[in-house]
């Protein structure tokens, strides 16, 4: 079993940055896949980052070169910067874990909101 603990969401101008922790615990390896998904109102999760053996990042389109993903093995947490925040970046943000063995566990979600 792993669990997933996010933080670090909340309220933001348009053009600002947050930066999203999140901490596993439980039977966790490098070789796990750590990354990120989001949800906005009324519309389904997509996918925004994710962080494979600790170095191999891939990014959705609609946040590259404004996101960052990174993971810090020993404390055993991924996080996510996120610079230059837009109104469109509103969204619930979930943590999650693919294991080697294809099992995939998600954290509670932490909300982002870009407004002025």
């Amino acid at each position: 079993q792993v669990q997933l603990v996010e933080s670090g969401g909340g309220l933001v101008q348009p053009g600002g940055s947050l930066r999203l922790s999140c901490a596993a615990s439980g039977s966790t390896s490098s070789s796990d896949t750590m990354g990120w998904y989001r949800q906005a109102p009324g519309k389904e999760r997509e996918f925004v980052a994710r962080i494979s053996s600790g170095i191999f990042t891939y990014y959705a389109g609609t946040v590259r070169g404004r996101f960052t993903i990174s993971r810090d093995s020993a404390k055993n947490t991924v996080s996510l910067q996120m610079n230059s925040l837009e109104p469109e970046d509103t969204a619930v943000y979930y943590c999650f874990l693919t294991a080697p063995s294809s099992i995939t566990y998600w954290g509670q979600g932490t909300q982002v909101t870009v407004s002025s």
